[in-house]
């Protein structure tokens, strides 16, 4: 199959059979597609709180989720030993869910139950089991609105049930570059501010209602003070 000789080449493997080992370890492989992308679109990105990512062990990142864009802004911070997770369908998607399963990235079937404890049970197995760190995007679709909607709680049913700490992204708001409604896009800039990690030590599903909404508290916080400062930096953005 060429599209296994492709990978097996970008892997720098011993053999095309070592190609078809998933490992998160090989995430470099889609960092390496999309890090650049952003000087082709004429972005920078600004991070502050690196520091903050300085964590041991396995642990959960939220972020919010604006648009594809966000993927640019992701790898640029993206920790070691760190994946996503996706619905299972993906992994059916051609060469896109070939690359992400050889990436390791996490697949969760959101169709087997309705109940997120349930649909993260195994997703916390597998971090602790491989010791690894999972990105989430806790309001669970795109929003571009100016503002975070309201978090779903798979993510916090993650870290809870496997004990590790919650460490929140936040990405400024994209409407000063992009509008995806009128298709208009100039050059900008994303600023990302990685926050202190929250600890989920001793917590059971009781606390995971009052964990999201500290969460998001923080997070809403700090997406309007760094949109505002990217705003007045950028210019007004056009509507």
């Amino acid at each position: 199959n060429s599209v296994f000789i492709v990978i097996s080449a970008l892997l720098n493997v011993r053999d095309a059979a070592a190609a078809q080992h998933r490992t998160v370890a090989k995430t470099w492989i889609i960092r390496f597609m999309v890090r650049h992308v952003k000087y082709l679109l004429g972005l920078r990105i600004e991070v502050s709180g690196w520091e903050h990512l300085q964590t041991e062990g396995p642990y959960v990142v939220i972020s919010n989720h604006q648009s594809s864009l966000d993927v640019l802004g992701l790898m640029e911070v993206l920790p070691d030993r760190c994946t996503t997770i996706a619905k299972k369908e993906l992994v059916y998607a051609g060469t896109v869910g070939l690359i992400c399963w050889l990436g390791g990235i996490v697949f969760i079937n959101r169709k087997k139950t309705s109940d997120a404890k349930s649909v993260m049970a195994d997703a916390a197995k597998t971090m602790l089991d491989e010791q690894i760190r999972l990105w989430v995007f806790p309001e669970g679709t795109r929003n571009q609105k100016g503002d975070l909607l309201p978090f779903k709680k798979g993510a916090f049913h993650l870290a809870v049930q496997a004990q590790v700490p919650i460490i929140p992204v936040v990405f400024s708001s994209y409407n000063n570059f992009y509008l995806r409604k009128e298709k208009q896009f100039r050059s900008g800039t994303i600023k990302l501010k990685i926050l202190p990690k929250i600890e989920t030590k001793g917590m059971t599903a009781d606390d995971v209602s009052s964990l999201s909404d500290k969460s998001y508290s923080l997070m809403r916080s700090a997406f309007l003070e760094i949109s505002d400062s990217v705003t007045q930096s950028n210019g007004p953005s056009r509507h």
